[in-house]
């Protein structure tokens, strides 16, 4: 068998970034560009119109504009304070979770301090690694 020829990717003649035909149509010369710019010529009448067909009930042309000039308005939990109890971490996230089931939190709220107690959770480790690696560490030059 003989082995396959492994071909270059690309023409080895264009450099990255390089037009293959440079002599190419000149960008804004396309179809859709030409559209954009038949539009944008008439904006000012187009606009009058919608507002017009808003004003005279025509819900689709009134939400058009609502939703083109005002931001959307987006829900958001009241904030709830509660009280964790000092014991551990798991202890902690019960709580947060008896307050979800007992309507005191809202389900977002309590999943975001679920999120919280969760990294609190590895910072807590990733230090008492660090703390057991330092006393290895002094326990072994001590030995030496």
């Amino acid at each position: 068998m003989t082995e396959a020829k492994k071909r270059p990717k690309g023409n080895p003649n264009w450099k990255p970034g390089q037009s293959g035909n440079p002599a190419g149509r000149k960008p804004g010369t396309g179809e859709v560009a030409q559209i954009r710019a038949a539009i944008a010529e008439r904006v000012p009448e187009l606009l009058a119109k919608l507002i017009e067909q808003a004003l005279e009930g025509d819900t689709g042309a009134a939400r058009l504009l609502l939703e083109r000039a005002i931001a959307p308005l987006k829900s958001i939990e009241p904030t709830q304070a509660i009280t964790l109890p000092d014991g551990t971490l798991t202890d902690q996230g019960r709580a947060v979770l008896r307050s979800v089931a007992d309507g005191e939190l809202a389900p977002g709220q309590g999943a975001a301090l679920l999120g919280a107690i969760g990294t609190l959770a590895r910072v807590a480790e990733i230090d008492e690694l660090n703390a057991r690696i330092t006393k290895l560490e002094e326990k072994q030059h001590g030995n030496t």
